[in-house]
């Protein structure tokens, strides 16, 4: 039986960002997806120029009230990204525990985009939604180290904080949490970046069990748009099939990432020439250029288990 997911995030017209980033690889792995788009860009505002749509969270809930009112809000998964007005969340997390209630093993997959790199580029109102009321009722989470550490109040200076930070995050609501970035010092070297992962499970006899996880990526020297929306999706679909096997979940995850970037980069630097920076719209991720990648991917990222 095939899943369904409601996958509600931005949508651009040019390039591969938001919804666009998540549905094309979760329909290449199967699964049925709906997206409401919570804004409608020409592009990404990475570009000099943009124009555009913010949808309000009463035209979400018109959108949801008609697939209601069709009788095929049935889902397995919501997935949500960016999004920029405090009511909107609200109405999405509305939908999500009216979800739930309709299915208990429901999986709602939040990227709480906030910021990075110590500033927010979303509004602060948004902040206390994303604390209060949207973690608690996401069963996995993707935060960087910045938006990880806004959620939780406390700084990751060491692995051992970020493991903490990770039972805070756990603590709030979610089953897994993946740091997807961090300042960390790689034990590769400086040309790698480190990620952490945490996942609860409850035993049959109602114990509980934490698997830990470090995975250490190369750097790449160039600003990519999307890559978040890309990485909660590919999350969602390999922890549907690997749900008590967050290693392995992640090293096809990242593997994916790894193969998207490699080829985006490769193409994006042909275009450019010669000592020429890449620009953003030469960095567009190269999607379905990766469809065997999204499919099947060759184990590039191999994650190390935290004892």
């Amino acid at each position: 039986m095939e899943c369904r997911v409601l996958s509600i995030q931005s949508h651009v017209v040019r390039g591969y960002v938001g919804n666009k980033s998540a549905s094309f690889p979760l329909q290449v792995l199967g699964f049925e997806v709906d997206s409401i788009n919570s804004v409608q860009f020409s592009n990404h505002t990475g570009y000099s120029h943009w124009k555009g749509q913010v949808l309000t969270a009463d035209e979400l809930h018109v959108l949801y009230e008609g697939i209601k009112l069709n009788n095929v809000h049935h889902y397995d998964y919501v997935l949500t990204g960016y999004t920029r007005d405090t009511s909107f969340l609200e109405m999405v997390v509305d939908i999500v525990q009216e979800l739930k209630r309709a299915n208990p093993n429901l999986v709602y997959v939040c990227d709480p985009v906030l910021g990075d790199h110590g500033s927010m580029y979303v509004p602060q109102n948004l902040y206390p939604v994303y604390k209060n009321k949207v973690v608690p009722v996401a069963d996995i989470i993707t935060p960087n180290q910045f938006e990880a550490e806004l959620l939780t109040g406390k700084n990751i200076s060491t692995e051992k904080d970020a493991v903490e930070v990770m039972d805070l995050l756990h603590a709030m609501g979610p089953d897994t949490v993946v740091i997807t970035s961090s300042d960390l010092p790689s034990r590769l070297g400086d040309r790698f970046l480190v990620s952490l992962g945490s996942q609860r499970h409850v035993r049959p006899d109602g114990s509980r069990t934490t698997q830990r996880v470090r995975i250490e990526v190369p750097k790449v020297d160039a600003v990519f748009v999307g890559t978040g929306d890309l990485f909660a999706a590919m999350l969602l679909a390999w922890t549907h099939h690997y749900p008590n096997d967050l290693k392995t979940a992640c090293e096809k995850t990242f593997s994916v990432m790894h193969h998207v970037i490699q080829r985006t980069i490769s193409y994006a630097h042909d275009l450019a020439g010669p000592g020429r920076r890449p620009s953003p719209p030469q960095l567009e991720l190269r999607m379905v250029q990766s469809k065997a990648d999204i499919e099947d991917p060759a184990i590039v990222t191999e994650a190390t288990v935290i004892p």
